[in-house]
């Protein structure tokens, strides 16, 4: 039969699929590509060897069910016969094979024929080449086994017996005896069967293949039980010592070929990675052999299309107990006549290859996928095989060739997700940090509109009580006694003046007098007039590439003058204070650092409020950083702080950072600016 080769036996069923590798792992063949977070089978790279269905936990992996197929073909018009593995016998331990056959006879089926009969032909032509040639020949029952060395060893293909296996054997007797109409369905244990029968080459030989998993669930579908049908045999030919195919070993002594341990003429393989070694040896000449069995399986009794959990040597012991039961019952005699009916059939095939091996890509090439996945010097390469591949070099030629992902690298990804962490932290405490700033900025916001709202009321009354006081203290002679009541009315309403217009600063009410500075200059004036101790030392460090701004001048030395008297309070006029000014793109920094005692956390949080002091009755009022933050928010920036008040943390101290667009944010516009700044 001839299908799309294009389309792969094995699909995976993406919403089980746990991208846990184990499939690209036990791949023999490397088939499996990893694409977008799922594992897909390559079908040109696929041998059908279904270790990939036989690992996967989850039951991702299916294979394309053919029995729709063969019910078209028992519903035609065309006699059909079945010819059934001889792995059969480890497969159905629980229904006697008498019934087994009256079963698939009751499917539908004409014939139920046994392919041993086609591995006894096989076994013979084997031992006719080895025989009559010196050659050296590689055995080709196991589908899987060609189907590598066509696809990943085709310099060998020479090496290959070029016998066909049991079953086109099988085939080609039934098409002999019954004619080239009749269609040919193969049950088995083996998913390779299907590559097989559906490639190029075995075009029209088999028409269809059934998994013993499929011939179970046509059982169910049809409801078949040992009630419905009665007993009955095979129909001949019968088969020999053929039905130990399945079984390690089970051709040779099936040919009567000794494995002689001693000369090493015949050397026997099987399993997953044994085989492919072999293979690999006897093609460099590092056996001293001729002939090589070998299986991909630990023999034809662990196929992927069994549905058992029996162990492997219980599945071998029932091979063997089948054999023994039956070979008594059969007729030598009638065997040996139809062995010798069918000699002169056709039993010769070609290979062809199918080369899928992978081209090593320029090595400058793998150095870069090798640094992407964090393997820049040789000790960074563990070859864990936790992607499926044996090293990682061989993982970053699969990545080359879109056959894996950089993420399979388990101990890489492992590490950027700790990196990934890493940053959720980080950003998580800068959002902690902003929601926190944000609540401070709108509680203030609130007090401001509340401090506005006050200070609009006591300003007229405030005025009149200043303008009379100042009258009475006029009129008043300095020798008078009510000249010192008068003096103390004008000072603290002086007081309460001033109290008013920090709070105004603080509400944002008054306007922004913008104009071109050079900040590094300012500050630097600044410091050479403010009078601080000469026990502090004063640092200014300028890292602006540009220090021209756009600001107002007076407003700028009062947030300077409140940041300074503050640092220099904190340190109890003996320390180090820096100033450090820098840019960031349109924005200016401002830095301004103390090695004083520090802030508390809990202090910390008020600091903006308006009255809030930590100093003494009568050393301040409590206005400074309010004033400061609304000269701040009115030059549209942002002050944050940050500071120990823990020796155990290291040095004490405390900075004021304070940012700062270059220009006006509304330099277009300067009315709307100075109607937003009055709002």
């Amino acid at each position: 039969m001839t299908r799309n080769k294009n389309n792969p036996v094995i699909i995976t069923l993406k919403a089980r699929c746990r991208v846990c590798y184990t499939c690209v792992r036990e791949c023999p063949a490397k088939a499996i590509r990893i694409s977008e977070g799922q594992a897909e089978v390559v079908a040109e790279r696929c041998i059908g060897c279904g270790n990939c269905v036989k690992v996967c936990s989850q039951k991702a992996k299916k294979v394309l069910s053919s029995i729709d197929n063969v019910k078209t073909l028992l519903d035609g018009p065309h006699k059909t016969a079945a010819m059934i593995a001889p792995s059969f016998a480890a497969e159905y331990a629980d229904i006697d094979y008498h019934e087994l056959i009256s079963r698939i006879r009751a499917l539908g089926f004409d014939w139920v024929t046994e392919v041993g009969f086609g591995a006894d032909l096989v076994a013979k032509e084997m031992s006719r080449l080895l025989t009559e040639t010196d050659e050296r020949f590689i055995a080709t029952s196991c589908p899987a086994v060609f189907g590598y060395v066509k696809r990943y060893q085709p310099d060998l293909i020479h090496l290959l017996a070029p016998v066909v296996s049991p079953m086109i054997a099988m085939s080609r007797v039934l098409k002999q005896i019954h004619g080239e109409s009749v269609k040919i369905i193969f049950i088995g244990p083996c998913i390779s069967k299907m590559v097989e029968a559906y490639s190029d080459e075995m075009s029209g030989e088999v028409d269809e293949v059934l998994t013993f998993d499929m011939l179970r669930q046509m059982f169910d579908q049809n409801k078949i039980n040992a009630h419905d049908v009665g007993e009955s045999d095979f129909d001949p030919p019968f088969a020999g010592s053929g039905n130990l195919f399945p079984i390690m070993r089970g051709m040779l002594q099936a040919a009567n070929i000794e494995e002689d341990l001693i000369t090493g003429e015949v050397v026997s393989a099987s399993g997953k990675t044994q085989f492919i070694d072999a293979i690999n040896e006897f093609g460099a000449r590092s056996l001293d052999s001729r002939f090589l069995e070998v299986l991909c399986c630990d023999g034809c009794i662990m196929g992927a299309g069994m549905t058992t959990s029996a162990p492997l040597y219980k599945r071998r012991a029932r091979i063997s107990r089948h054999v023994r039961e039956v070979t008594p019952l059969r007729n030598l005699g009638a065997w040996r006549k139809s062995i010798g009916q069918f000699r002169n059939i056709d039993l010769s095939r070609k290979f062809i290859a199918f080369d899928q091996r992978l081209s090593h890509p320029e090595e400058e090439t793998i150095r870069d996928i090798m640094a992407h996945i964090g393997k820049f010097l040789p000790a960074d390469e563990l070859n864990c095989g936790a992607c499926g591949y044996e090293s990682c070099r061989d993982h970053a030629i699969a990545i080359h060739k879109g056959l894996a992902e950089s993420e399979m690298c388990l101990p890489h990804t492992i590490e950027q997700l700790h990196l990934t962490i890493q940053e959720l932290n980080d950003s998580h405490h800068e959002l902690a940090d902003t929601r926190a700033a944000l609540i401070q900025s709108e509680k203030l916001a609130s007090m401001g509109q509340l401090a506005a709202g006050i200070a609009h009321e006591i300003n007229n009354p405030l005025g009149v009580v200043l303008m009379y006081a100042h009258l009475i203290k006029d009129e008043l002679a300095e020798d008078s006694d009510m000249a010192e009541d008068a003096h103390m009315i004008v000072d603290h309403a002086d007081r309460a003046k001033k109290i008013v217009s920090g709070l105004l600063q603080f509400a944002r009410q008054n306007k922004v007098n913008r104009q071109q500075l050079d900040l590094y200059k300012v500050v630097c004036d600044f410091v050479k007039v403010q009078p601080i101790p000469i026990t502090v030392q004063v640092n200014i460090e300028n890292n602006m590439q540009d220090s021209m701004v756009s600001m107002d001048r007076d407003q700028l030395l009062q947030v300077l003058t409140n940041l300074v008297s503050n640092a220099v309070a904190a340190m109890k006029d003996q320390g180090s204070l820096d100033i450090k000014l820098s840019d960031e793109g349109e924005n200016i920094i401002m830095k301004v650092s103390d090695s004083g005692s520090g802030i508390p956390p809990k202090v910390q949080r008020k600091i903006f409020e308006p009255f809030y002091t930590t100093k003494s009755a009568g050393e301040g009022t409590g206005l400074g950083l309010a004033i400061i933050y609304g000269i701040v928010k009115m030059h549209r920036g942002d002050i944050r702080v940050q500071s120990n008040h823990n020796p155990a943390k290291g040095a004490t101290g405390t900075t004021f950072t304070v940012t700062l667009p270059r220009k006006n944010a509304e330099a277009k516009g300067g009315v709307q600016n100075n109607q937003e700044e009055r709002k």
